[in-house]
């Protein structure tokens, strides 16, 4: 299978179109569409087709490296030399939303854990005022609707229950979450990741479905088809 071709069948086996492609990589289509079509020379230099390979591999699950040597012997470029003219700048993939929601979430846990400490500490109880009066004694407010107030809107039984879908990959596959009508995660990712999400509802595609397993409120759903498919699933949490 020529170079190419590897890239064409990479994308089509996760279920991607070219658009989709250059809209999450910054690269435009025709680029793409060219390394596909092995049509170097509407690339331009090789130091712009080794850059564009490599991105474009990455994302696929590819070997970068192993991509650039075939375009090397394929196309007989030099490994060495750069073209005239400042260099465009190298590629970064859009940051995650990962540790955001992280940073969220130990800021929320903070907050519920100072409200629990007020709640448990014993009341201070200052000096007693000039003159022998006794003073007046502190209103104190439940933590209970402190923490409804700041945080949560208020619900029958207490805090809202967690509802939550855990992801566990057994082997590498290309993985897109939505929770809530937000991509909480996409890109490819090796076997042995873990993710957890949490909300009402969430949209799982995946590109490699017999290497991904699904849970959901801690009840397994298992795997969500075989080999190599490209499956997408919506739960209600």
């Amino acid at each position: 299978m020529s170079l190419g071709e590897r890239f064409r069948s990479a994308r089509e086996g996760r279920g991607l179109t070219l658009s989709e492609v250059a809209e999450h990589l910054r690269i435009r289509s025709v680029y793409l569409a060219a390394i596909e079509e092995e049509n170097w020379s509407a690339i331009g230099a090789p130091v712009y087709t080794r850059g564009f390979l490599r991105t474009y591999a990455r994302y696929l699950g590819l070997d970068p490296e192993e991509a650039v040597q075939d375009y090397n012997a394929a196309s007989g470029a030099a490994t060495t030399g750069a073209p005239s003219g400042p260099l465009i700048s190298s590629y970064r993939e859009p940051h995650s939303l990962g540790p955001l929601i992280w940073i969220a979430s130990a800021v929320a846990l903070a907050l519920i854990g100072f409200v629990v400490y007020l709640y448990v500490s014993p009341p201070r109880v200052g000096p007693p005022a000039a003159g022998g009066a006794t003073a007046a004694p502190l209103t104190q407010v439940s933590p209970a609707s402190a923490l409804s107030r700041r945080l949560l809107p208020p619900t029958p039984g207490g805090l809202p229950q967690t509802q939550s879908l855990a992801i566990h990959l057994t082997a590498p596959s290309w993985l897109r979450v939505t929770v809530d009508g937000n991509v909480s995660i996409e890109g490819t990712f090796p076997a042995g990741t873990t993710k957890t999400f949490h909300g009402k509802s969430a949209l799982v595609r995946v590109g490699n479905a017999g290497g991904v397993e699904i849970t959901v409120d801690g009840k397994t759903v298992g795997k969500l088809g075989g080999a190599g498919d490209v499956v997408e699933k919506s739960f209600a949490l």
